[in-house]
């Protein structure tokens, strides 16, 4: 079994003040696989001393030094993904092939955009023609607690921890105690790369004990969380006080409108999106809208590919799914599916219980719920598991309004051959993103949506400014620069 009780603080391990041993649970048997220890104010105050005191110093290091610095932390993430892609497999279920094809690499992946984003930001830029003395200087915000998911867990770490690095910031990362092993690995990655000493701090803890106290305490000038948005409103109101700034990668409900001129694959690409990582994603299409002349065939398409979908232990090879990621997880979605069976959903494949021929792991069944209305439980909430919910529509417009209507607004998708319709659903879907015909959003586009889905904007440029503050300067002499 795996122990890793100490924490990372001003370039050191370090052992907690108070130990609190934490067990990490292997989510594919529901045995221990490691052992923690949860940090608690005294940890986190040691470690937001060490990010202040280290912060003028690395705030005035030049740009190419904190980027060359980032490059060597690339070089060996990547010569490690197979450590990182097994720590995650590991601490919260992704399959191992999904693991080193996705998950581990999500990570460099950012890493990589955000070098190149870099060359775009300008730290002392004009005002304009008609101000010639006038500039604007982009400065690091100061010391940043960064609070980080289990879900896709060094896909959110590096979205944090490097553009706070190389906007000058220096950082206290709390990752989340279900998912810990694959941040204590990165800590190692920083290390490795020669960081100063208290530029980057990892205590590990829950909410209650390390959460709260980076979002409220006087020294940090920013925090950057994902997860729930629940929590999100209590982070908002801990940091309050203290009028930190704050920015929210929260849930999501997104809708998929599936047109009848559709591609022929547009049904199972969104069937295979919504189970992807379990269904634990918060930009999942959890809510298919289909077109009515083609929805009966679709019905049938998501029941073959759900039934085709494979369930598996994270340990083995091959395209399966894998557990959720604890038992609290699983109860509450086999209660969502319960829900849905009650309210009148018609359920075509899947549903409660274990996976036929299991009874050890925390696994759910691929489920697909058809004749979902507007307002079903399962329609408006977040269910976080594969689960998915099929709606008809006759118009476009009802489409929208099916779409829209919903406290969240974090990623749509639009499945149609019709230019001109796109584009009118790009504007009118009310999402931080839109995706359309399964096609990527690009390297470097902002991740982050809209109302209950928080409002951070994270990757690319949008990701690093999102850590720099605007210095509005008169009287710059323009012969000096």
């Amino acid at each position: 079994m795996i122990e890793k009780r100490d924490f990372y603080i001003n370039g050191a391990w370090v052992a907690p003040v108070t130990p609190q041993d934490y067990p990490v649970i292997d989510p594919s048997s529901e045995e221990v696989c490691a052992t923690i220890s949860l940090g608690a104010e005294a940890d986190t105050n040691a470690a937001v001393a060490a990010a202040k005191a280290a912060f003028p110093a690395w705030a005035a290091t030049p740009p190419a030094e904190r980027l060359a610095l980032v490059t060597r932390l690339l070089g060996i993430y990547e010569a490690r993904n197979e450590e990182m892609a097994l720590a995650i497999s590991l601490e919260m279920g992704a399959p191992i092939s999904m693991a080193r094809s996705s998950q581990a690499p999500s990570g460099s992946s950012h890493i990589r955009n955000f070098i190149k984003a870099f060359d775009h930001i300008e730290w002392v830029r004009p005002l304009g023609p008609h101000a010639p003395n006038a500039r604007i200087a982009m400065e690091p915000i100061g010391v940043v607690g960064l609070i980080t998911p289990w879900n896709w867990p060094m896909n959110q770490v590096t979205l944090k921890v490097v553009p706070a690095l190389l906007a000058g910031c220096t950082c206290v990362l709390k990752p989340s105690e279900e998912a810990p092993l694959s941040s204590l690995l990165f800590a190692e990655f920083v290390h490795e790369a020669g960081f100063p000493a208290g530029v980057f701090n990892l205590v590990n803890g829950d909410g209650a004990g390390v959460g709260a106290v980076l979002s409220k305490h006087p020294d940090v000038e920013m925090i950057s969380f994902t997860g729930s948005t629940r929590a999100g409103r209590a982070i908002s109101l801990a940091a309050a006080e203290t009028l930190k700034r704050v920015t929210l990668e929260l849930g999501g409900k997104g809708a998929n409108l599936v047109f009848a001129d559709a591609d022929d694959d547009a049904v199972k690409r969104g069937v295979r999106h919504m189970f992807n990582n379990s269904g634990q994603s918060c930009n999942a299409p959890s809510r298919m809208l289909v077109e009515r002349p083609i929805y009966d065939r679709a019905v049938e398409i998501a029941r073959e590919v759900a039934e085709a979908t494979a369930v598996a232990p994270a340990s083995k090879e091959g395209k399966h799914i894998g557990p959720v990621v604890n038992k609290r997880q699983w109860d509450q979605i086999q209660g969502y599916i319960a829900k849905g069976i009650d309210e009148g959903a018609r359920l075509v494949a899947g549903g409660p219980g274990l996976p036929e021929g299991m009874n050890k792991g925390f696994y759910v069944r691929p489920t697909v719920f058809a004749d979902v209305t507007p307002g079903m439980t399962i329609e408006r909430e977040e269910i976080f598991g594969p689960v998915l919910a099929m709606i008809p529509f006759d118009t476009e417009a009802e489409a929208v309004a099916i779409a829209n209507d919903t406290p969240y607004g974090l990623t749509n998708y639009v499945q149609s051959q019709d230019g001109a319709r796109r584009n009118r659903l790009g504007r009118a879907l009310r999402a931080g993103m839109v995706e359309m015909n399964g096609e990527s959003r690009g390297a470097g586009a902002p991740f982050g949506g809209v109302k209950l889905s928080g409002r951070a904007r994270e990757g690319g440029v949008w990701g690093l400014e999102e850590f720099l503050e605007a210095k509005s300067i008169s009287g710059w002499d323009g012969s000096q620069d």
